[in-house]
């Protein structure tokens, strides 16, 4: 997988070294806790692991903990099968990561801050560390923070396990060696995070985007994108596209514009629909590729959502309700069965999308499917459960004549009832 050039006109900070490394974390010491805060917000920089979350109101959170031992923790464990777009990253700017790192640990008051990363990140774990070492020789950080006298000790932690480990109260946990399973929220981990301490917890690619913010300004920053959840994201397109990849795509931009900076379609194929979000995404349709633009609400209004950055594209080869069935089997065998709602819900729904895939399903399937979809859903202890069912829900909203007669009834009967 490689990154992709982008289309002239969009904006590219994520990839890009920092010009004069450190001197965001030597503007952040300046500046403070309160000013550090103050410029992220004003910028509107929100998280980019799911959650949307103001970044500079997570930070303020975490420091108004009272005082004691705090925690900063970057999120680069990408849960999602066949992802590697936070791994890209972290290979070719490793800079951004840590720095973006280091002005959150010093913005909270942290003494001791992690980079989560899968075990198999090789090259991304050298790389970081590689620059975590330097900054250790230069007196920037660990003992002597930038020879202030304060420590701020760095690490990269290697994780190995489920796809839920990538939740943020579960990576709290398996940091700390526990077993992977999500904690209600509230409290969040701002207050009972790692160690049962307040913790920052932010996805690399939020890091990322703060030295560019702190360098370059906050006004800067909100001009690119959407104006509710501006800045840039990474996407990773594979399927039926020309050229599969990731690219830092501004927030807002149309789905059609993703594909064509991809290249387009692939020789011979015609997308009929793209699944955005990865295994708990949704199914959106060719003819919504134009309206849609690719941010949080923008998604959320067609039932997909950005999850881990993943577009697929797929042919007319491809079966929905085989697919969606697949998906959904999947989020039931990474479950950490927590709670009976996922661990037996979402078994139940695989069952279901196997019988339209056999073409067993009874007339009472499709309402059965809705309703169970739902139980699983509004009971959610976590995204992943609350998300599991996506799949399925969106195949019958979108490509209900493929599930059969009976859903394809079912869904006109509902579509003539909101007309």
């Amino acid at each position: 997988m490689r990154r992709l050039n982008a289309p002239k006109g969009w904006s590219q900070l994520l990839f890009a070294a920092p010009t004069e490394p450190w001197a965001a974390l030597r503007a952040a010491a300046a500046a403070g806790p309160a000013g550090t805060t103050a410029t992220l917000i004003a910028a509107g920089l929100r998280g980019r692991g799911g959650g949307g979350f103001l970044t500079g109101a997570k930070w303020q959170a975490t420091a108004a903990e009272p005082a004691g031992q705090r925690y900063a923790v970057a999120n680069g464990y990408e849960s999602d099968p066949a992802v590697f777009a936070n791994r890209l990253l972290m290979e070719e700017n490793p800079q951004a990561v840590v720095e973006g790192l280091a002005v959150a640990a010093l913005t909270v008051g942290a003494r001791e801050a992690f980079i989560a990363v899968r075990a198999e990140y090789t090259e991304a774990i050298k790389r970081l560390e590689g620059v975590i070492a330097a900054a250790e020789r230069e007196g920037i950080l660990g003992a002597t923070l930038l020879g202030t006298g304060r420590e701020l000790f760095v690490a990269v932690r290697p994780l190995q396990g489920s796809s839920m480990i990538g939740e943020e109260t579960v990576l709290m946990k398996a940091l700390a060696g526990k077993r992977g399973q999500p904690e209600q929220t509230p409290p969040y981990p701002s207050e009972v995070g790692y160690l049962g301490k307040p913790t920052a917890v932010n996805n690399v690619a939020t890091l990322a985007a703060v030295p560019w913010i702190l360098n370059n300004g906050a006004e800067a920053f909100a001009q690119i994108g959407d104006t509710a959840e501006p800045g840039t994201v990474l996407v990773q397109i594979s399927g039926s596209v020309a050229h599969p990849g990731v690219l830092e795509v501004p927030t807002g931009t149309p789905l059609n514009e993703i594909i064509a900076a991809a290249g387009g379609t692939a020789s011979g194929a015609s997308i009929k629909a793209l699944l955005v979000g990865g295994p708990t995404g949704g199914f959106v349709p060719a003819n919504l590729f134009g309206g849609t633009p690719y941010s949080g609400a923008g998604l959320k209004a067609v039932g997909a959502h950005i999850g881990s950055g993943a577009l697929l594209a797929l042919d007319s080869s491809v079966a929905i309700p085989e697919l969606a069935t697949m998906l959904t089997r999947w989020c039931a065998d990474e479950a950490c069965g927590k709670t009976i709602p996922c661990r037996i819900g979402t078994r139940r729904l695989a069952e279901i999308g196997q019988r339209f895939v056999d073409g067993l399903a009874g007339p009472a399937d499709a309402e059965r499917l809705q309703r169970l979809a739902a139980d699983v859903t509004d009971s959610a202890l976590c995204a992943h459960e609350a998300l599991a069912p996506s799949p399925l829900l969106t195949g019958v909203r979108y490509f209900a004549s493929e599930f059969g007669p009976a859903v394809a009834a079912s869904s006109a009967t509902s579509t003539s009832g909101r007309s």
